[in-house]
């Protein structure tokens, strides 16, 4: 047993403090090289974590930035809404299709007794008291053949008092849903719409649509233009080219009314809608005819009566 264990203990190397140190010291170079890398991986996660502590609080500084800069644009948005509604609206106004009883005084001061078949919009066109909407809105006053039709115009002046007035057929183009009212103004001063132009439009630009939908009057809604050039049918039958659609929302009673630019300016006539089966409300498909089509005819509709083409 002794010679076996003098053997086994003989056959293994002598310690020796000496090459101890130096295979600590790196004499040996793969361990060498081991303890440089870990040692400079201890180094790169101590820089890491640094550089995290300083880096994390400038990315939130600046999503904060950043989130505030959007909320800043949300409300300059809102604020260019809020002024474009305020500019215009005293431009708007909302026209009610009345039946008078046939016992009338022939005015329409008797609320009870008098009927109010339709509601719609329109906008004051001129100073003069001329107030552009469509032919459908007062339809039934253009073919009223009995003397019992009306038709109620509200508005306000430039100083914002509202008042109401009749108003009084001055022309018509049923083929292109036009017609305009005349309303005596007795003084009072009134703000016209500011007219744009509809030939340089350009699918997705915003747009706004002011009127008076189911009898809630100043109503705004807003959307963009959703395509050109449609072709819409007319109260009579015949096409109206060029119209404008959008998903601004045209539902009952806005009919007449203005739809804007970003800036205010009129860009055409709301006028139709496609509706949701059943329901009567608008499907998202809006229709108004383009403000060209508008100042080419309404002039002739003032001094004339009607439009050029039937003039003759």
């Amino acid at each position: 047993m002794s010679v076996a264990f003098s053997s086994i203990f003989n056959t293994l190397t002598p310690f020796n403090r000496s090459n101890f140190v130096l295979a600590c010291s790196g004499s040996n170079p793969d361990r060498r090289r081991r303890i440089l890398i870990f040692g400079s991986s201890l180094a790169l996660a101590s820089n890491f974590l640094s550089s995290n502590q300083q880096r994390f609080p400038m990315e939130s500084a600046i999503a904060l930035e950043q989130l505030k800069e959007k909320e800043d644009e949300l409300e300059e948005e809102e604020d260019r809404n809020v002024n474009l509604f305020q500019k215009t609206s005293p431009s708007v106004v909302y026209i009610q299709d009345i039946e008078l009883p046939k016992t009338s005084s022939d005015d329409f001061s008797d609320e009870e007794n008098i009927k109010i078949e339709g509601t719609g919009s329109g906008f004051v066109w001129d100073k003069l008291g001329h107030i552009v909407t469509n032919y459908h809105v007062i339809a039934k006053l253009a073919t009223d053949q009995f003397g019992l039709q009306r038709c109620k115009v509200s508005l306000v002046d430039a100083t914002g008092t509202r008042f109401s007035k009749e108003g009084k057929i001055v022309g018509l183009d049923p083929d292109n849903d036009l017609a305009v009212l005349k309303i005596e103004t007795e003084g009072r001063e009134l703000k016209p719409v500011v007219l744009g132009t509809s030939k340089d439009l350009r699918v997705g630009q915003s747009c706004f649509a002011i009127g008076n939908p189911y009898g809630y009057e100043n109503t705004l809604t807003i959307g963009v233009v959703s395509g050109l050039g449609r072709e819409i049918p007319s109260p009579n039958g015949k096409s109206i080219r060029e119209a404008i659609q959008t998903d601004a929302d045209i539902n009952s009673g806005n009919s007449g009314g203005p739809l804007l630019d970003s800036y205010g300016h009129t860009i055409g006539v709301n006028t139709a809608t496609f509706t949701r089966k059943g329901s009567g409300m608008s499907s998202g498909v809006n229709f108004a005819i383009p403000i060209d089509t508008v100042v080419r005819t309404v002039p002739y509709l003032i001094v004339y009566g009607t439009a050029y083409r039937d003039r003759f």
